[in-house]
């Protein structure tokens, strides 16, 4: 079905327009769309890993939620901007642009339909620019509109299991995404096929100890696609990770229902003057 890992009763496409069109406090609903991309992962991992973790966490979440917290969620984005890995079969990308302009337009979709809080939980490294570039246009067009844009590995989660080194210098089809995508979609995973490949160091250490500081794409660390390790990963660790980040987006979308943020009194262009202030709703 079109909802995927999301419950049914929380994904905004199975309702009708005219249910939609009469949901109490629709201006304190939060609508959430997954974003993710479609690009190589290395031998041992599906292309689809960063579209399956962000509608994965997305999913967990929306169960998690207590039944009196308005939130739906939004088809993932699973087309993204993934020019760094344009040189393996499998990549499919967007420029920036034309990923900017999308987002722009499903935001405004969802204001002319009431709401007005849209929290966009990404999976993909690569793109986390032109998405908060659309926050920000979004944002400048309609001053009662809330819009958050962030990493679906952002809220607080467990790596204590993750090597130091993976942690200092693993960026794709490491051991935290292989573990939660064998939770997620455990036939898509072959780990005879995983091997580590790490980056050499960054020889500018003013400006990084750890990951390059310089442009890259994916080929430059080698013909894998992987960087960083993702031999150790194992089921029990992509599980234990899949329910914090679902705990904690959860927790997150409560507190974005919940809060008041700062509203623009006229709506031109970068104008007019900010009323209220910060505050959350007890």
């Amino acid at each position: 079905m079109l909802n995927g890992y999301t419950p049914a009763s929380r994904f905004l496409p199975y309702l009708s327009w005219t249910t939609i069109d009469s949901l109490p406090d629709k201006a304190n609903t939060v609508i959430v769309l997954p974003a993710g991309a479609l690009e190589q992962h290395g031998p041992h991992l599906p292309c689809a890993v960063d579209s399956i973790v962000a509608a994965g966490v997305v999913g967990k979440a929306m169960a998690l939620l207590p039944e009196d917290v308005p939130a739906y969620a939004l088809p993932p984005i699973t087309y993204g901007k993934s020019d760094e890995h344009l040189h393996f079969p499998g990549t499919v990308t967007l420029t920036g642009e034309l990923l900017l302009n999308t987002i722009i337009e499903i935001g405004e979709s969802i204001y002319r339909a009431g709401f007005r809080k849209f929290l966009i939980v990404n999976a993909h490294g690569g793109q986390p620019q032109p998405l908060e570039m659309a926050a920000r246009e979004l944002r400048l067009r309609h001053g009662d509109f809330v819009i958050i844009a962030r990493s679906a590995w952002s809220v607080p989660h467990d790596e204590s299991f993750i090597p130091a080194k993976e942690k200092q210098l693993s960026m794709h089809a490491g051991h935290g995404e292989t573990a939660i995508i064998m939770a997620l979609a455990p036939d898509t995973v072959d780990m005879s096929q995983a091997a580590a490949d790490f980056p050499p160091p960054f020889p500018c250490p003013t400006l990084s100890a750890t990951r390059p500081a310089a442009a890259w794409c994916a080929l430059d660390f080698g013909p894998s696609g992987v960087i960083g390790d993702p031999t150790g990963a194992t089921l029990a660790q992509g599980q234990a990770l899949l329910q914090q980040l679902g705990e904690q987006w959860a927790q997150a979308i409560g507190e974005v229902h919940r809060m008041q943020w700062l509203t623009r009194s006229a709506t031109s262009w970068g104008r007019g003057h900010y009323q209220g202030h910060i505050q959350t709703q007890r």
